[in-house]
């Protein structure tokens, strides 16, 4: 059932190891698991002739039988600019429901099938939860989600289309994650925030920016980030390339974050590896407004570890990316457009170089925040 025999789940706090046939989502004291670490694949062990994230099955921990795939991956790299820098744009909302976690989505859902589950559980602030309710209709697989009453209604009614069972929770995000972890006891949590798997989805990021760049690895990765899951994605990817023998060195990640809501900008500020005391407030970029993302100690050492750094950026300067990225034809939801803006701080700062070669990720389509171009132009 496995290409990797030794692979296991780990508890990073306590060092306990579990074997990866166990549905479990997180460790028995209550910590997010990791999994061990991976050999990676060498170029040679693409499967070329399939265009999804499932070209790089080999570098999974185990072997799936019939994923749940709908073509996900194989994103548009887009050359293009920002204020006047090249850089490459990775398109991530083109897959199926709309943004990058359905990379994450597939693996996760065929590898819980895979293991007799039929009932899953998911909280979200609107991708994750389209995309777990995406998937699990795909797979035959029941769906709940547990969604912020302050959604966006277009990220809710997707979901429901899907045949999802909503419930709306009062308050902030953190308590929608409460809520899911006490119905956790009742129904699988296929969290995207807390499933290593998912993380092995999102991983398949970077193994695509490597390949689209010609078995290249960029300079720079600016990545838009709440919970992390495509930082810590790219970042084992690169790992397992160097490990494979790919690649001898990771690229530089730098992570972007709106300013009323930057955790890890603030501890990365700080130097310190566990959370720093901060005003949060609220944010356009809804998507991106975590306040204690479980894996912070991890985000931050692959931050460190690939000599990377972090930025915040203000609303006015995300709605502002927002619509200069839509007048060049790029339609993305502010949640991710902060990306973009990010990257002219790191320019500006001379964090990047501008003839370096950068890849910007922008998660999410446009057509997710309807209502945030619809105010903008209704003086119009």
């Amino acid at each position: 059932m496995s290409f990797n025999t030794d692979a296991a789940y780990i508890d990073l706090v306590s060092g306990d190891t579990y074997p990866l046939d166990q549905p479990i989502w997180r460790s028995p004291a209550g910590n997010p698991l990791m999994l061990t670490d991976l050999p990676g694949i060498r170029r040679d062990q693409i499967d070329a002739e399939t265009r999804s994230i499932w070209r790089y099955r080999r570098a999974l921990p185990l072997e799936v039988d019939a994923p749940v795939t709908m073509g996900e991956g194989c994103t548009p790299l887009h050359r293009g600019e920002f204020d006047g820098v090249a850089c490459n744009f990775k398109l991530e909302w083109f897959s199926p429901t709309g943004s990058f976690k359905d990379r994450g989505a597939s693996v996760l859902v065929s590898i819980l099938r895979q293991q007799g589950i039929t009932h899953i559980l998911e909280d979200s602030s609107g991708n994750g939860g389209a995309a777990i309710a995406g998937y699990g209709a795909a797979a035959g697989i029941k769906v709940k989600v547990l969604v912020p009453e302050t959604t966006s209604p277009a990220k809710v009614a997707q979901a429901r289309a899907y045949g999802a069972e909503i419930e709306l929770i009062p308050g902030p995000r953190e308590a929608t994650e409460a809520a899911a972890i006490t119905q956790a006891a009742e129904i699988l949590y296929a969290s995207h925030n807390w499933h290593p798997f998912f993380l092995q989805g999102t991983k398949t990021l970077g193994y695509e920016i490597w390949e689209d760049l010609n078995f290249t690895v960029p300079n720079n990765i600016v990545i838009p980030a709440s919970a992390g899951s495509n930082l810590l994605g790219c970042y084992l990817a690169f790992k397992e390339l160097m490990a494979s023998g790919e690649t001898t060195r990771l690229p530089r990640l730098f992570v972007s974050q709106p300013a009323n809501c930057a955790p890890l900008h603030a501890s990365f500020q700080a130097g310190s590896d566990d959370f720093v005391e901060t005003e949060f407030g609220m944010t356009i970029a809804e998507g991106t407004a975590i306040k204690r993302p479980i894996r912070l100690k991890q985000m931050l050492d692959a931050v460190r570890e690939s000599s990377g750094g972090t930025v915040a950026v203000a609303e006015e300067d995300i709605a502002r990316a927002a619509l200069n990225l839509a007048a060049a034809g790029i339609y993305t939801e502010p949640t991710s457009a902060h990306a973009a803006a990010g990257f002219t701080q790191l320019i500006a700062s001379r964090q990047i170089d501008a003839a370096e070669e950068t890849v910007v990720i922008l998660t999410g389509t446009g057509l997710k925040a309807t209502p945030f171009y619809a105010d903008h132009f209704s003086g119009e």
